[in-house]
Formats: structure tokens, sequence, C-alpha cells
């Protein structure tokens, strides 16, 4: 069906192909479901959607599952998961398609899942992967401008992510869970679900209707981990950063709508581990410090740079960047937009290849560099590198005792993505590891 799907996009004129398009989407999504016995049906099945912390999220509430006795699967950016049985996701997608999907939906069942965790993509919304799937529980993380390219407009990617609460709000007992600090909360909220969690850290008041406010505070992060108040009831993670936290709320409000103790949940997250290319760290016997994120969009970059620096020993200490962005002609509007970013708080840049695709890899660098110019970075801390194993080796080389060199844009994947259709195998921690072993 897929492959029928390119020869016709090819064949048929774009007007009509595009009419067409959602009603073989639909087709496909009920043929998969239907091939495989409707299998969400017999599942409770979370949707968790949003721009940052998707992934680390749906591995959380998965974890907090499984260890509380409620066998859980998985679908996610980055990995599968059928209870304790755990496998990497090479296929390159965020949500797989229709028929792949519902046959690891059917597979979690025979296996004896009572839970199933999907990281839900605007993608596979437009492409209808989610229909047919019995969304029991929607999870929002936060929102910012991705795959304006793909959708048209901010308005429109908003608006594919919304789907997902309008689905569950057609259930007699459906739950939401939303991130109240996040500027677009109001819109996800307008679906009427009939249970609502809602967390935050910065407003400090209750708000309206909602049903269910939880308050994070007292944040206190170190180098091993992280501790803070869920309404004045402490939890520690062995993740960093503020937007752990926040990855970590969300979690808790979904096993908490699922009547899981506190003190169950308190224990799994003290025990938690961060899936593959998440804010992974790898300390080098030279002294200093290498971070793998897969980062890929600025406001998930800035968080992470914000995070490294407070890494960083001393004031001597530098912040060393390996920065890239992906091609394809992938939302070409955020390259200069990183390189901004990525200026504002780096001290050394390595500009290099990400995922190109058919585009002129020369071209996505000046395209990021240019945002690099236009800011106070110095130029000499500048270099470009397209080979990505030799850039890694430049950074690593560049590294002194207390620095923190910085690795965005792969994270865990497996492949990368170059001309003609090819894909690399990759896996960004083991060239790390050879090189500093050397």
């Amino acid at each position: 069906m897929e492959f029928l799907f390119k020869i016709g996009k090819k064949i048929i004129p774009e007007p009509i192909f595009k009419f067409f398009q959602p009603v073989y989407h639909w087709i496909l999504s009920f043929l998969g479901a239907f091939f495989y016995g409707f299998p969400s049906k017999k599942l409770i099945v979370i949707g968790v959607t949003g721009t940052k912390g998707k992934t680390t999220t749906c591995n959380l509430i998965v974890h907090i599952l499984n260890s509380s006795g409620l066998k859980t699967g998985m679908a996610t950016t980055v990995n599968f998961r059928i209870g304790e049985r755990e496998w990497i996701n090479t296929s390159k997608q965020t949500m797989l398609g229709r028929f792949q999907l519902q046959k690891l939906l059917s597979e979690m069942v025979k296996a004896g899942c009572r839970y199933a965790v999907i990281e839900t993509s605007s993608e596979g919304i437009l492409q209808y992967r989610h229909r047919f799937i019995d969304y029991d529980i929607a999870v929002f993380t936060n929102l910012s401008p991705e795959h304006i390219e793909r959708h048209g407009s901010f308005e429109n990617y908003r608006r594919a992510k919304i789907k997902l609460f309008e689905k569950v709000a057609k259930k007699e007992n459906g739950i939401g869970i939303y991130n109240l600090d996040d500027e677009n909360v109001s819109f996800f909220l307008k679906p009427k679900i009939t249970r609502q969690y809602v967390y935050t850290l910065k407003l400090k008041k209750t708000i309206g209707e909602i049903q269910n406010l939880y308050q994070i505070s007292k944040i206190k992060s170190t180098a091993q981990g992280t501790s803070f108040l869920f309404n004045n009831e402490q939890y520690t993670m062995p993740l960093v950063g503020e937007f752990n936290v926040y990855n970590a709320a969300a979690a808790i409000c979904v096993a908490l709508s699922q009547g899981v103790w506190p003190s169950k949940i308190r224990k799994a997250l003290f025990k938690v581990k961060a899936p593959a290319g998440r804010f992974e760290v790898i300390e080098s016997k030279r002294g200093f410090t290498v971070v793998i994120d897969y980062a890929h969009e600025p406001a998930s970059l800035e968080a992470v740079y914000k995070t490294a620096k407070s890494r960083i020993a001393n004031r001597k200490s530098r912040l060393i960047c390996l920065l890239g962005s992906q091609g394809g002609g992938r939302d070409k509007w955020k390259r200069p937009e990183m390189g901004k970013i990525a200026a504002k708080h780096c001290n050394k840049i390595i500009l290099t290849n990400e995922d190109p695709y058919d585009e002129n890899p020369s071209q996505i660098l000046s395209d990021i560099k240019s945002g690099i110019q236009n800011s106070k970075f110095k130029i000499q801390n500048l270099y470009k590198v397209i080979d990505r194993k030799k850039a890694i080796k430049v950074a690593l080389l560049l590294a002194k005792n207390g620095d923190v060199v910085i690795l965005t844009g792969k994270g865990g994947e497996v492949w990368m993505a170059v001309e003609k259709g090819k894909k690399i195998p990759w896996d960004e921690r083991k060239i790390v590891e050879e090189i500093l072993s050397r």
C-alpha cells in the first residue's frame, strides 16, 4: 500500500492527489486495525503529544506503571517496549505505519499488557495513524514551532496535536494531562475531557474549573540528579534539568490518575533511567563531561544548553557544542535561530551534519552560521566539519578539564539519513566512547 501511495503521488496531478489523500489514510488505518482485530480496545491507551519531552515522558510513564505491577507496552521515537522486553526503534519514525503500529498493539495484548503508551506525533495524526486507536488518556507536554513546512503554519501544527484531545473527549471516562505553564495550554483544554489533571511550576494559585491541580516547587539539581516537591511531597530522580521535572510531573499525573500510590511512584522515579540520547552523560578520564541529546528545535536546544551550563565546574570551564540541522527542506526557518541560541550559550561551536537527506550539507551549515554571524560570538571559535564523526573528534580534542561537550541533533538515533534515500548506521555514544578510549 505504501509503495502504491508513492507511485500515485508521482503520476496523479497534485490537486487530485491531495483531495483523495485523507481517504487513502483513513482506509489504510481501518485496514490495519481490522486485520489485527482492533487490539487497542483491549488496552488502556495513553497518547503523549507535544514538541519536547514526549519520548522521555513516555519512558517515565512506562517505568512507573511497570514498577507498580501494571504491565505496559510502549512505542516512541527511540524505543519500543512490551513489559520488560525493550528494543530500539530503527524506523526513523515517531509513529509507526498503521499496520506496524496495530501489530505492535496486538503483540502487547498477547503478552498480557494492560496499558499501551504511544508517542503521538503531529505527522502521525496528519496521516490518520491515530485513527482506530482507542485512546483513553491524552498527555500534553508543551508546544513550540516545529514541522512548519509540513503543516503550513504553527496554527495548523497545533490543531493537529489538539485532535488527540478531541478524540479522548469523546470517551465517557477520558483523562487529559496538561502542562499549565505552556502558553498554548488553553487550546488543549478546550476539548472537554471528563477528568483533567494539570501541573505547574510557575502558577501559585488555583485556576477556574480545573479539577486536579498539582504544584511543582523547590527544584534542587545536582550532577547526580534532581529533587523537587510535587504538591508538597518530595520526589528524587537521577535525571537532570527543569525540563525533566516537567516530564516527570506529567508521568506522575498519569500514574495518580490510574490509582498508583505516591510511595510507589517515588520509588520508581528514584531508580528510573533516561532513554538513550536524552541528556545522556558520559564522563571522560580527562576530566570533562560529554552530553548527548536529541535537541533538534530551538526551545529544546536552549533548555539543554542551560542545563549543561549548570554542570560547568567554574568560570574558566567552557561549553563546547556540536550542532547541525535536518536537511530535506525540513524547517529551514529554525537553522539561523539555532545558530543564534548556540552563539548565546556556547564558547566553541562545531557545525556538522545531522540528517542532510538530499540537501547540500554546506548550505545547511551556512544557514545555521548566519544566525551565529549576527551575534557577538567570536568567529575564530566557530568550526565547520561536515563529517560528523570527525566533528565529534574535534569537539573532544578541544575539551579540557571541567568543560562540557554537548552533542545535539542525533540523540539515540541509529541511522543518519543522507542522499538518495540512503541510511548510514549511527551510534553517537559508541563513537564518543571509541574516541575517548584512544
